[in-house]
């Protein structure tokens, strides 16, 4: 009878806890007020950097509040979506009622990169015929689907994330006037190099390398595509001091590392050739005077990637009219390269600085 009570009584803390759950994430929807919109819209006749042309590339998006508010650009990281920058350390930091970009106030748009999520990518069929895009392709993207595709004329603001921080230097450099703000966060106007282009080699030639990739005719994921991401994860982000306070020990070093490499994952080892490869000729740092937007900088000081010791950021701010950086402190709490994704380091800092930027006017 005792052991059937305790049976009970754990069963029903179990649908209580669940309850509690679900209670809180309706909560949370509700405190955005608005639901998230995915579509696709199909660019006709897109030419690429190397001079090939496919009749029609998708590219899917994400919108958030009406198109009547004032309009943003949100771009996410390598492998990532416009939508996985709803997450809650990152979007349900940003865009509930008042906060920094309150979806009441701001139409947020969160574009899918050339091949990522609902966008055109070699998966979809193509394979290693699909043409070798990199980030200017995926800036011209972007651009066609906000004045094609949803017939905006003016930005007030493009806000990116490591390779989103990136393609947010050169939508200043191409686009200048378009926009009056530019946020490039964990990321620096600079040619690949170093530890962060090696490390991208690593996957690259981790895939190319492996007998099961068949040239990109694989019928099986091929197993480097795992080993290498997750190598090129721990290698590249979570910080010094982030990565010992999860593993300050060997047994559970092994078990934060058996977790990543057991971990179930959808990608595409062609897609995420494609992804990592894209970076390669990726240099702004010759234009930065082109830039006419105001400037935010947002890094970490335990960036692997993006390590602030080179004195990159301090030089370009120096070509750059109105622009300022917030570097982030280190810190057990901190994650490297990964600290920008959570927007508690950084939300009350933009919303201060978005409000000295005046709007302009679609």
């Amino acid at each position: 009878m005792q052991r059937h009570c305790k049976l009970a009584s754990f069963i029903s803390l179990k649908f209580f806890g669940f309850f509690l759950f679900n209670l809180f994430a309706a909560y949370s929807m509700a405190q955005t007020t608005h639901t998230p919109k995915q579509a696709t819209w199909v660019a006709k006749d897109f030419k690429f950097h190397t001079g090939e042309v496919l009749s029609e590339v998708k590219l899917g998006y994400t919108t958030l509040g009406e198109p009547t508010g004032i309009p943003v650009l949100i771009l996410h990281g390598t492998a990532g979506t416009g939508t996985g920058m709803l997450n809650p350390a990152f979007g349900g930091q940003l865009f509930g009622p008042g906060q920094a970009l309150d979806a009441n106030k701001y139409f947020i748009i969160l574009p899918d990169a050339i091949g990522m999520g609902a966008s055109s990518k070699p998966s979809d069929g193509l394979r290693t015929k699909f043409p070798q895009y990199n980030y200017d392709d995926m800036v011209a993207g972007q651009y066609r689907l906000v004045t094609e595709g949803l017939g905006l004329k003016h930005l007030h603001l493009v806000l990116g994330n490591s390779m989103g921080g990136m393609q947010t230097w050169l939508w200043g450099i191409k686009h200048p006037t378009f926009m009056d703000a530019l946020v490039p966060m964990a990321s620096l106007p600079a040619a690949m190099s170093g530890r962060n282009w090696m490390t991208r080699r690593l996957i690259i030639d981790s895939i190319r390398n492996d007998p099961a990739w068949q040239n990109g005719n694989y019928t099986q994921q091929p197993p480097s595509l795992q080993v290498a991401s997750v190598f090129f994860q721990i290698s590249t982000s979570g910080g010094n001091m982030g990565l010992q306070k999860l593993a300050p020990t060997r047994e559970l070093a092994d078990q934060l590392l058996n977790d990543r490499l057991k971990a179930v994952s959808k990608a595409d080892a062609n897609d995420n050739l494609y992804q990592w490869d894209s970076s390669r000729d990726y240099d702004p740092s010759r234009d930065l005077e082109k830039i006419q937007a105001r400037v935010l900088v947002i890094n970490a000081a335990d960036d692997e990637r993006n390590p602030p010791e080179f004195g990159v950021i301090e030089a370009a701010l120096k070509r750059i009219p109105n622009s300022q950086q917030l570097l982030i402190a280190a810190s057990p709490d901190t994650s490297g390269h990964g600290t920008t994704g959570q927007a508690k380091w950084w939300n009350k800092q933009l919303g201060a600085f978005l409000q000295t930027v005046p709007v302009q006017k679609n």
